[in-house]
């Protein structure tokens, strides 16, 4: 059985290309939000077995959403997007519960291999 990811990031753009890299390489993208909010909702709905999260958004940036999804879910794995230049943050997310990260631009194979390990 195909994985299942949940998306999250605010620009559209971001998650089509994510949605892109996971689709050819036989993930099912079960949703796909665009700030912290929505992701926690979708995330209840929908138990996906990991999450690509965007740290910087608008109403509920991807920190809040991360600590929020653990605490649905201590197990949840979590794999934080970030720009160049928010190190502190990507640290901030590790030590919350995040399985790894991944910086844009995405790079397919980083993107894959961050997943992996993320799932294994």
């Amino acid at each position: 059985m195909s994985k299942r990811i949940l998306i999250v990031d605010d620009a559209a753009f971001m998650r089509m290309m994510i949605k892109d890299i996971l689709s050819k390489n036989g993930f099912d993208v079960v949703g796909e939000a665009q700030d912290g909010a929505q992701a926690v909702e979708l995330y209840k709905e929908h138990t996906p077995d990991l999450v690509t999260m965007d740290i910087t958004m608008p109403e509920m940036d991807g920190l809040t959403a991360l600590k929020k999804i653990k605490e649905i879910n201590p197990s949840a794995k979590v794999i934080m997007c970030s720009a160049m230049g928010q190190q502190a943050m990507v640290i901030d997310a590790i030590q919350a519960g995040a399985k790894d990260f991944i910086v844009k631009p995405f790079q397919a194979d980083r993107v894959i291999e961050a997943i992996q390990k993320a799932l294994d």
